[in-house]
């Protein structure tokens, strides 16, 4: 029999938590979860430079996939969809791919993560070259799905990152940089949708965040490349503007008409008070990065 990962192996703080009541069933779970941003603290170095070259990459041109099976697909899916309302990029440029397809996002598909045949027909899909960067996401590590998405990957010349929280995770061999946030095992054995999913979301909060940072996409703490496509989004985007300008709300509304709402354009025209088509020749000669015009 094959080493248990250590996602597999029974915790013993919570042998007995099927004789507790209601709220010492929920005490143990909050202090096994205490656990977790402890864990993804040890490996920070590595997220950092992981978001290093997920920027660089991006900078080049190059695109970010995440790969995952089960809960681990999910949440890179769920972290690529956010990408493109939070940072106005295209929807090509961050890529979420799972297990199964579409379906295992509904649907659980157990044995589609035993399948190096589909992790081989999603990186074809996803056609790596050597910009761009592929994330394989993994509590175990060991997905003959995520195997054959790395393996393909590399023969590409495409950068490569693994999460997963199992030390001895196969995929660490095939990655360049190997992100392993270790929280022990879960309060159920072997469900790790709960600290290691947890932990994953944590780390890809990072890697997609930090690098749109690094790329200009955010000033100060404002996203200010949110596309505005709802009444909601407006109402921010009209707020932001009068942020970081100091313009009122009547005026920073009519500097988002002319720029076809993009807040980083009105910015620069409430600054600089220019029309919408020098401002974003200003941004594009500073790349974007709004520090270095106001």
């Amino acid at each position: 029999m094959n080493q248990l990962s250590l996602t597999e192996t029974q915790n013993p703080s919570t042998e007995n938590i099927d004789l507790m009541d209601s709220l010492s069933i929920a005490q143990t779970i909050n202090k096994e979860d205490q656990k977790v941003a402890l864990a993804v603290e040890q490996t920070l170095p590595q997220i950092a430079q992981a978001i290093e070259l997920i920027a660089q990459s991006f900078l080049q041109g190059g695109r970010l996939g995440y790969f995952g099976a089960g809960t681990s697909g999910r949440l890179g899916v769920l972290d690529a969809s956010e990408c493109w309302p939070t940072f106005g990029i295209s929807r090509e440029m961050v890529q979420g791919f799972i297990a199964g397809g579409d379906q295992a996002l509904r649907y659980s598909i157990e044995n589609a993560e035993d399948s190096a045949e589909m992790g081989l027909e999603d990186i074809i899909h996803f056609a790596p070259s050597s910009k761009d960067v592929v994330v394989a996401i993994s509590s175990s590590g060991s997905p003959q799905y995520l195997i054959s998405v790395l393996q393909e990957a590399q023969k590409q010349g495409a950068h490569t990152i693994s999460i997963s929280c199992n030390p001895e995770a196969p995929i660490k061999d095939i990655s360049d940089i190997f992100i392993n946030p270790i929280v022990g095992p879960e309060v159920i054995t072997g469900s790790s949708r709960m600290k290691a999913g947890t932990a994953q979301k944590m780390v890809l909060n990072m890697l997609s965040t930090g690098a749109m940072i690094r790329i200009g996409k955010v000033y100060k703490n404002y996203m200010i490349d949110l596309r505005i496509v709802n009444e909601k989004l407006k109402a921010r985007g009209i707020r932001f503007v009068c942020e970081i300008t100091g313009c009122s709300p009547t005026q920073a509304e009519d500097y988002l008409a002319q720029a076809d709402n993009e807040v980083k354009t009105a910015c620069v025209m409430a600054i600089k008070q220019c029309p919408a088509e020098k401002a974003r020749n200003l941004l594009a000669q500073e790349r974007g990065i709004l520090r270095r015009i106001i």
